[in-house]
């Protein structure tokens, strides 16, 4: 096999890590839609990076790139589904498979919806936005949200309630006004 240029594979890792840092969000989601456990899932999500890493160069550019990593995270939850049967709540494979294909045929609806709710986020005054972004931080929660922002643990789960309904409601209102596909 005929070593690549250097060029070629630092163009080739810039590609990769462009799509796996736009992308990475969708492929945890659709690993968490099938692992009964956040930490698993999050393991399962490293260990498929590693994986799409390793077989980079097996990707067509052109082609959907989260289909084909979550094809590699389908085939590493399989893996380690020895790890789940401990758990209390196991799927069988027919469920799994049906999870995976409803996840599968969800993604463009949820790739118009994270856009949405990235313009809705937006919209909100700096400090509430901060609130929300820290809150669902991972390792973060409403204790960490309310001392960054200077507010007592009642006065932010009462923010974080009315700022939650206003960003399904601006979300929803988003999505109604935009024709399918997001073209206005």
């Amino acid at each position: 096999m005929t070593p690549r240029p250097l060029h070629d594979e630092t163009e080739s890792r810039k590609r990769l890590m462009a799509l796996m840092t736009r992308h990475q969000r969708q492929i945890f989601a659709y690993i968490y839609t099938l692992v009964p456990d956040r930490h698993d899932a999050e393991d399962l999500l490293q260990e498929t990076s590693l994986v799409v890493c390793e077989k980079f160069h097996e990707f067509t550019p052109g082609t959907d790139f989260v289909a084909w990593a979550c094809q590699i995270a389908w085939w590493r939850i399989r893996y380690s589904r020895q790890k789940f049967a401990r758990s209390k709540v196991v799927f069988d494979d027919e469920v799994l498979e049906a999870v995976a294909r409803t996840a599968g045929e969800m993604a463009p609806e949820l790739d118009e919806r994270h856009e949405a709710l990235a313009g809705c986020l937006k919209k909100l005054p700096a400090r509430d936005r901060e609130l929300v972004l820290t809150r669902y931080e991972p390792g973060s929660g409403v204790a960490e949200a309310a001392r960054r922002s200077g507010r007592s643990m009642d006065a932010a789960y009462k923010a974080l309630n009315r700022l939650r309904k206003l960003l399904h409601d601006c979300v929803t209102n988003q999505l109604a006004h935009e024709p399918p596909g997001g073209v206005a």
